[in-house]
């Protein structure tokens, strides 16, 4: 069988793989690479993520580009999110061959419309319908500066979408729910398909027993993420005395201060993988709530891989499949009366065993990896 050749266009350095993203490049490029795929990874900087030997282990080739921030980027009808991630080096190094293109995320997607590459297979790689996901950032930011920016790219993502993504002759989308929105859009049905996110995960392990707090979990500094926190603290838990713990990472003052008003309530702040693992299974329940039905939130499949009890609101599920993984409660008050049945329920071993045949047989990375190989390459 001939050499399969695949360039990745990433919009950071896909290691560590310690946040929703980069979880889901570093994981396929492993996946990929035990298949044979020769990858040629190309990468976005970021200030405070060091370039990663480690990839070196499942590709053929590392580049790295910088960020190009700062006004010309910003000042631009093209997101900056995406403005910010073009390079000369890189445009001239895909031009070198004809292997298919994979760009990760809108972000990565600057040369999607370049009429250089116009007779190449081009993937673009959705995990969010970001000027949806940019809009609910906008609602739940309350700093001025901040918001307006999130309104401005949420337009200009709208945009892009529209005039951009129809240059990809494969889309690969995280969430049904995000497929039927794209197959809207984009009605060649056969372009648009559903390929869940890989992961960190091989098998459900669960923890025996019983534990006896609740814990929620995820980069606080988000604003989505601050707000699910503050919803929990002050619309939930306030009225309780069922222990929470908010572990993530850089958790804004407010929270800090909010948590401190209740001795049920403590952070964890920047938790290691290690300390956030053993978290999520020696909690009770573990509790995620979302206000954007967009995109796969990996920290749901996490837990179910190795938590107890998931207790989730409606949105955290759209499009998942996963409905029938998990606890479901949408309003303070079902929240509150879920969290104290939960609490004092030893998880049933026959849920264990349903969560590992569903997620074996939707969710596997070999498997996963095996169609995404099918669709470029065919066979």
């Amino acid at each position: 069988m001939p050499k399969r050749h695949l360039h990745i266009v990433a919009f950071d350095i896909p290691y560590p793989p310690n946040y929703g993203g980069v979880i889901d490049v570093f994981y396929k490029l492993r996946a990929l690479h035990k298949q044979g795929i020769k990858i040629h990874l190309h990468c976005f900087e970021y200030p405070g993520r060091d370039r990663a030997p480690e990839l070196e282990d499942y590709c053929s080739e590392v580049r790295y580009y910088p960020r190009l921030t700062g006004l010309k980027s910003a000042l631009s009808l093209i997101p900056y999110i995406v403005k910010s991630r073009r390079s000369a080096a890189l445009i001239a190094r895909l031009l070198q061959d004809n292997y298919p293109i994979l760009f990760e995320g809108i972000h990565s997607c600057y040369y999607l419309d370049d009429s250089r590459l116009k007779k190449r297979l081009l993937i673009y790689r959705e995990s969010n319908i970001e000027h949806q996901y940019y809009l609910n950032l906008f609602r739940a930011e309350h700093r001025f500066f901040k918001k307006a920016y999130f309104l401005i790219e949420s337009l200009k993502l709208y945009l892009f979408q529209q005039t951009h993504l129809k240059h990809a002759k494969l889309m690969l989308v995280v969430s049904r729910s995000d497929a039927d929105y794209l197959r809207s859009k984009f009605p060649d049905h056969n372009i648009v398909q559903y390929l869940p996110s890989f992961h960190a995960n091989e098998e459900v392990s669960i923890k025996p027993g019983k534990g006896n707090f609740v814990l929620y979990h995820g980069n606080i500094e988000v604003p989505e993420n601050e707000m699910a926190a503050g919803f929990l603290i002050n619309k939930v838990f306030a009225f309780t005395d069922y222990p929470l713990v908010i572990a993530g990472m850089n958790p804004p003052l407010r929270i800090v201060e909010m948590a401190k008003a209740h001795p049920n309530i403590r952070i964890v702040a920047n938790p290691d993988d290690d300390t956030l693992f053993s978290l999520i299974r020696d909690a009770q329940v573990n509790i995620l709530v979302t206000f954007q039905a967009t995109g796969l939130k990996l920290k749901l499949l996490n837990t179910l891989y190795n938590g107890r009890h998931c207790l989730v609101n409606s949105p955290m599920l759209a499009g998942t499949g996963l409905e029938a993984l998990c606890t479901v409660a949408d309003d303070e008050k079902e929240i509150s009366d879920k969290v104290g049945e939960l609490l004092n329920t030893t998880l049933d071993t026959k849920i264990s065993n349903q969560r590992a045949v569903l997620l074996k047989a939707h969710f596997s990375n070999a498997t996963n990896a095996g169609k995404l190989i099918r669709l470029i390459f065919g066979g």
